[in-house]
């Protein structure tokens, strides 16, 4: 999210999308008609996908919110508002806090550092990155956030999305996804934006969001209410995409890392999708089989092809010093357009 106007990236709770339960109608079953058919899967239920699924326990997540915590400390101790803040229209908010108390609100609006603090300690800044090779702060940037108000959206949206995602699919693939899509987020709004310093893990928790999309496309099948599931889920997608046309929002790190984890759920996301077998005509003792689908292989192989080839691109072009936006004119109103209220000359 770019320093100013916050984003509120509130990235919509996931209480929409609830993962997963497998129940069966039961009956007893007599010698008279066929038997009755498991149930199909509720997209949205609090049950594991049959025994054979297993559920992790939440602990990355949980680390990931206190690690930015921690890292958003440090940051207000190393900005450090009473030293540098004198006069009465620079007095800091919170002084009770001491060192940790936050900038004017004419500052920064977000009860946070100073824009100066925050690029000492590795926002993403294009001139940083490009011209003096400061690659690192495609990373660092992520777990910097602009205010505590900023912070507490970031986290709630963090502990509301990735922790059922943890439980289901496990802290490597769920980090790995985190990771990556913070990384596309950095680079899509570096590649698109130079005027400004950008904070905060909206590309990560965007792509957190993508995956959950492309989980459900790519385990289709198995879901019933899956109508209703993607039309809620591309509501909340589009809402909060919708947030990011504000002035001062970084709309691209949001759309860089939706689309990084749009692509990672169809590669790590898959599940085998189940056979359900006659049971009369199933031999004794026969257990229920599964299998990957040719759709499932084929959106594997293209989505990871796609993300390879996406990140090469994207990183060349960056630090070959090119500016996206002379290569797509249009693309600047996925980050503001001007109406009566604003104008997008300064964003």
């Amino acid at each position: 999210m770019a320093i100013g106007d916050d984003d509120l990236e509130n990235r919509m709770s996931a209480k929409h999308h609830h993962h997963r339960g497998i129940g069966s109608k039961g009956g007893d079953r007599t010698g008279f008609g066929p038997p009755p058919r498991p149930a199909p899967l509720v997209y949205g239920g609090d049950d594991a996908l049959l025994s054979s699924s297993p559920q992790w326990t939440s602990w990355l997540v949980p680390m990931f919110v206190v690690a930015n915590v921690i890292v958003f400390v440090v940051t207000m101790f190393v900005n450090n508002c009473p030293a540098h803040s004198h006069g009465p229209n620079r007095r800091c908010v919170a002084t009770f806090l001491g060192r940790l108390s936050f900038e004017p609100l004419r500052n920064n609006p977000l009860f946070g550092p100073s824009s100066r603090t925050l690029d000492k300690l590795g926002s993403l800044e294009w001139d940083k990155v490009v011209e003096k090779h400061e690659g690192w702060r495609l990373l660092t940037c992520i777990w910097l956030h602009a205010g505590v108000i900023h912070l507490a959206a970031n986290m709630l949206s963090l502990v509301f999305i990735g922790i059922r995602l943890e439980q289901q699919f496990g802290f490597v693939r769920i980090g790995v996804i985190y990771l990556l899509s913070g990384i596309g987020g950095s680079v899509l709004s570096s590649l698109f934006i130079r005027n400004s310093i950008s904070v905060g893990a909206s590309g990560a928790l965007f792509g957190l969001l993508g995956s959950m999309l492309s989980e459900l496309l790519t385990n289709w099948t198995i879901y019933s209410n899956k109508i209703a599931a993607l039309l809620t889920l591309l509501f909340v997608i589009a809402i909060n995409l919708a947030i990011g046309i504000l002035p001062h929002v970084d709309n691209f790190a949001h759309v860089g890392g939706f689309l990084t984890g749009f692509l990672l759920g169809f590669v790590l996301l898959a599940r085998p999708q189940f056979k359900w077998l006659a049971r009369e005509n199933m031999p004794q003792g026969r257990r229920l089989t599964s299998k990957y689908k040719p759709y499932q292989y084929l959106l594997w192989l293209l989505s990871l092809a796609l993300l390879v080839l996406g990140f090469v691109m994207a990183l060349v072009l960056l630090f070959k010093g090119e500016d996206g936006n002379d290569h797509c004119r249009w693309c600047r109103y996925l980050r503001c357009i001007p109406t009566s209220r604003w104008n997008c000359d300064d964003v």
